[in-house]
């Protein structure tokens, strides 16, 4: 009996010790979404300066592991950034990713024609400080668009 429950506690940790590490790996596609609706919730609540500075305070409420949020305005200036705070204010309407996709000018001409949409590009990875392939959940708000992106 007694080996029964030694076998049944080492599984029951073995499962534990799984989750812990299936939970430090990459946000997910949901996980990015519900940030991105609690973004937008916020920023409505509270008004844009509180929710901007919420949004760009790293390892705050906004900030899981390799999910943040960024705020653009629809002209591509950078309003709030989960991961670089040097970014705010800056206008980078002609960044471009590693292919050469202007990303930033993507980002707002779908904020304005959809309004809420998934986008695709790389980035680095705050993470693993690498450059991935990364897709992006965003939705307008007012003259801004809200993102929290994935990596693949």
């Amino acid at each position: 009996m007694h080996s029964h429950f030694h076998r049944i506690a080492a599984i029951t940790l073995a499962a534990f010790a799984f989750n812990a590490v299936a939970k430090d790996e990459n946000a997910t596609a949901d996980e990015a979404t519900a940030m991105v609706k609690k973004g937008v919730a916020f920023i409505k609540a509270n008004g844009r300066d509180k929710g901007h500075a919420a949004i760009s305070t790293k390892g705050g409420q906004f900030s899981d592991r390799d999910l943040y949020l960024v705020v653009y305005g629809l002209d591509g200036t950078v309003h709030a950034h989960g991961a670089n705070e040097k970014m705010i204010g800056k206008n980078l309407i002609e960044l471009k990713d590693v292919d050469g996709k202007a990303f930033v000018k993507e980002r707002v001409e779908l904020g304005r024609s959809k309004g809420t949409f998934w986008q695709d590009y790389k980035f680095t990875n705050p993470v693993t400080k690498k450059i991935e392939p990364k897709r992006m959940y965003c939705e307008r708000l007012d003259e801004s668009v809200v993102c929290g992106g994935i990596y693949k």
